[in-house]
């Protein structure tokens, strides 16, 4: 699976009602509650890292991506919106890039 095709499934269970829908449920609480979902789920995935738990990890990175996917709709922020910015910052190094940001 893509992260493209993530993302049209994540936008067609969004349109379903939240009795049926993880992601509509998500969505309907706002944009605040998937950004703390996120948060938490992203949480989850560094303490795995540390833990060294690669079987873990993994499991928590595919809950990382997808409440972000759902964080961004919740923002009409799409994934070609992300893509577009990493292309952008391609014509630097991640230094230079690091040190042009305010502070």
């Amino acid at each position: 699976m893509t992260l493209e095709e993530l993302e049209q499934i994540v936008a067609t269970r969004a349109s379903a009602p939240p009795d049926e829908s993880w992601t509509a449920q998500l969505l309907a609480r706002g944009p605040e509650y998937a950004a703390r979902k996120f948060g938490e789920e992203a949480v989850e995935a560094v303490i795995e890292a540390v833990r060294n738990d690669p079987s873990s990890l993994t499991s928590e990175a595919a809950d990382v991506l997808y409440h972000l996917l759902v964080m961004l709709r919740a923002r009409d922020v799409t994934l070609a919106d992300v893509m577009e910015e990493l292309a952008r910052r391609q014509s630097r190094t991640g230094l230079q890039e690091k040190a042009s940001r305010p502070r």
